[in-house]
């Protein structure tokens, strides 16, 4: 039992596949940011070019 406590307790790739997923879950929440921002910005330009056509 000890020798399997030391050999998890030194056993690290779950760790990296850890950090691997909180690195993809915040680059998915900077994407998604991103692109509502652009998604607004994009809006609010249609919309002035749209009012200054003529109907």
């Amino acid at each position: 039992m000890k020798k399997f406590t030391a050999s998890f307790l030194r056993d690290n790739r779950g760790v990296t596949a850890l950090e691997y997923g909180l690195i993809a879950g915040l680059i998915v929440v900077v994407i998604g940011s991103t692109v509502q921002g652009l998604g607004t910005q994009l809006n609010t330009a249609f919309q002035t070019i749209a009012g200054l056509l003529p109907h």
